[in-house]
């Protein structure tokens, strides 16, 4: 089947993938105007990626007292990334031959969890953290089990490592353990969780295209 025969509107699936690209290219363009400074290192000169968390570039004034001049730019591409991914959650379930109950949890579970964590900037971060958490860990777990399920063995394993590395962020985070690698382990879980949900899409497409 050439693109051609594509149904009208099977274009729209591709803009969570779409987005995401533009994530990674918002979030770079932050770092690098990132007025400097991190926990470990308050006077750092520009974005340290070893002790930087990502939701610093979206603070108002960077940890050196500076204006923050990235949290523009960084508050775009995190829009972008939380707006792509709910319409992911919206469209996964036509990823599934069978029409489960469950699936509309997972819709649900995962889209409530991206429209929460849209007010990762404000006040109240660590329970934002949370709530937009624990929603997309339950989506995350029914999308692994139906994925395998429906012998999408590789997604499968790719989801059960990204969740795995989002548990690990949990419990550094909460118990304060090894909390010195929390920035590293942040960032690896976004390109392990991007790269997932980038592939994720990808093969909806793929299925709506050749149904």
């Amino acid at each position: 089947m050439d693109e051609s025969q594509i149904k009208p509107g099977h274009w729209i699936v591709l803009l969570p993938a779409s987005g995401m690209m533009l994530f990674v290219v918002f979030y770079i363009i932050a770092a690098l105007y990132y007025p400097g400074g991190s926990m470990v290192s308050p006077k750092y000169p520009g974005f340290d990626f070893k002790n930087n968390y990502l939701c610093d570039l979206m603070d108002d004034y960077a940890i050196n007292g500076a204006v923050n001049s990235s949290s523009l730019y960084a508050r775009i591409a995190f829009g972008l990334l939380c707006l792509s991914l709910m319409l992911l959650w919206y469209l996964l379930p036509k990823l599934f031959n069978t029409k489960k109950r469950v699936l509309m949890l997972m819709r649900l579970s995962g889209m409530v969890s991206m429209v929460t964590a849209l007010f990762l900037a404000s006040g109240i971060h660590d329970l934002i953290t949370r709530i937009s958490g624990i929603l997309g860990i339950l989506a995350l777990i029914i999308l692994c089990m139906e994925l395998l399920y429906e012998d999408f063995r590789k997604l499968a394993v790719f989801g059960a490592l990204s969740l795995f590395m989002i548990l690990i962020n949990f419990y550094i985070y909460e118990s304060g353990s090894a909390l010195y690698l929390l920035p590293l382990v942040q960032k690896f879980t976004f390109l392990s969780c991007i790269t997932f949900f980038f592939l994720l899409n990808i093969s909806l497409y793929q299925k709506l295209k050749n149904p």
